[in-house]
């Protein structure tokens, strides 16, 4: 049932059953998993050809910060290193070496936490969750994708373009007065956040659908220049506003770990919830709020990681969340006292 779910999906088929038949036999014990002592495959990225992948390269000095990053996650238990790698690879490709390094920095908070009796799931969901909240999508991010050089091989070949063929690429854009504040440096854009006056006025100008012609020098240079603002990401309001979701959020997952494990992890596996871009993101956030709103009804009890999961499905499941209002009245209406279970 689950291959035939993966074959409907119509894209990555093949490679998607590769890894669940390696996996299936993994839980079965068919297939066993890397030896505690095994090497970590050398670190790469993207490469220039297509689809494969070539060692890391650049100036001396960013390799010399890239393979001291490196040597951190070889020094990690062994379950979380991929994990921890590839996390790493995709934070420093979205920023810089010292982004990075916060990373690592971060994930280190969990791994002190955790041993080898619950093999290390904590560090390892850490180390997935932490990456994806890091590389949050804005409009420099967004911008930044689009004007790559991978990008246009991509299109050529999804659409059957030839190289010598002239191809002509239109992308939509309908930025709001959030996003267009997120890009601003954080005092001025909570300046005009804090006032709805000046807001309303400035997002009737700018809260309408744009399409930019990414085949023309205008519309590439455009994106181009606002893809290079990431140099100044760190004091723009997006980026405090989402590292001070970020911290909350690792925070509380992290001061459950002690008294209930799998409660700690469940919480880091919410971020899950949180995806997209403009309006998707809103409503993302929405439900990543209400699941983690029954925290405080379910602590305590010896399957209130269940009950976070369960809720964090059901979010999963149903975009309108019909389902996640169902199963929060459920837990709302749950009167045993703590520690007992359903």
């Amino acid at each position: 049932s689950y291959e035939q779910a993966i074959g409907a999906g119509g894209r990555g088929v093949k490679a998607s059953l590769a890894a669940f038949g390696a996996a299936c036999d993994r839980a079965r014990g068919i297939a066993s998993a890397p030896a505690p002592g095994d090497k970590i495959a050398e670190p790469k990225v993207a490469g220039t050809g297509s689809g494969g992948t070539t060692k890391v390269s650049g100036p001396e000095g960013l390799l010399k910060g890239w393979q001291a990053l490196a040597a951190r996650v070889a020094a990690l238990p062994a379950p979380v290193r991929d994990m921890a790698l590839r996390g790493l690879r995709k934070v420093v490709d979205y920023q810089d070496i010292a982004y990075g390094g916060e990373y690592l920095d971060r994930l280190d908070r969990a791994v002190a936490l955790d041993d080898a009796g619950h093999d290390f799931a904590l560090s390892t969901a850490a180390a997935k969750h932490l990456a994806n909240a890091m590389c949050y999508d804005d409009m420099i991010r967004v911008a930044d994708l689009k004007t790559r050089s991978t990008r246009d091989r991509r299109v050529r070949r999804e659409v059957g373009v030839k190289d010598e063929t002239v191809l002509q690429v239109t992308e939509y854009f309908h930025p709001r007065i959030e996003e267009f504040c997120g890009t601003l440096p954080a005092g001025l854009g909570s300046y005009i956040e804090v006032r709805p006056k000046l807001a309303a006025f400035l997002d009737r100008r700018i809260n309408r659908g744009r399409r930019i012609r990414t085949d023309s020098f205008a519309g590439f240079a455009a994106l181009w220049f606002i893809g290079g603002l990431r140099r100044w990401r760190r004091r723009l309001l997006r980026h405090k506003v989402e590292t001070e979701h970020l911290e909350r959020w690792y925070a509380l997952a992290l001061s459950h770990v002690r008294d209930d494990y799998a409660l700690g992890t469940e919480i880091l596996n919410c971020r899950r919830l949180i995806k997209g871009y403009s309006d998707t993101r809103a409503r993302a956030q929405s439900k990543f709020d209400r699941v983690l709103s029954a925290l405080d009804m379910v602590k305590g009890r010896e399957d209130a990681a269940d009950w976070i999961r369960r809720l964090r499905e059901a979010a999963l499941k149903d975009e309108k969340g019909d389902m996640l209002d169902g199963a929060l009245k459920t837990v709302a209406s749950l009167s045993d006292g703590p520690g007992s279970s359903i």
